[in-house]
């Protein structure tokens, strides 16, 4: 299984798009033709399914600016996700079929007197008990 993104969530990550590195766009779903975003399916450390969109600009600028937006907010939202948190994008290449499957995981940051000291494993575990 390799990771494909690794990112320490921003305030942007956070309140409305979680922005991901051009050059790991060639490791998610091919957008197809002049298509612009596409929908794929990740599946997070609780064995959970999320449906996430990337998107990318219109043009043909070579600088796409890859973000993901739909189920996006969702997540953040379940897993209680904060600024200075951490998650990870991994693919894993089935070689039977050669299918493909996403999976995320999350990292709580672990802050003393504000700064960030270390990272945890999410367990999945929330307050409201939604997750």
């Amino acid at each position: 299984m390799a990771i494909i993104v690794s990112k320490r969530l921003r305030k942007t990550d956070i309140e409305k798009r979680m922005t991901i590195p051009s050059k790991s766009l060639k490791c998610f779903p091919a957008l197809s033709g002049n298509e612009h975003m596409v929908d794929f399916d990740v599946r997070d450390e609780c064995g959970c399914f999320w449906k996430f969109r990337i998107y990318t600009r219109k043009s043909n600028n070579k600088y796409r600016k890859p973000v993901l937006t739909k189920g996006w907010r969702e997540f953040v939202c379940r897993k209680e996700l904060s600024i200075d948190d951490k998650v990870e994008f991994y693919m894993d290449k089935q070689e039977a079929d050669g299918s493909v499957e996403y999976r995320v995981t999350v990292q709580k940051a672990v802050k003393v007197f504000g700064a960030v000291f270390a990272h945890k494993p999410f367990s999945g575990e929330v307050s409201n008990g939604i997750v």
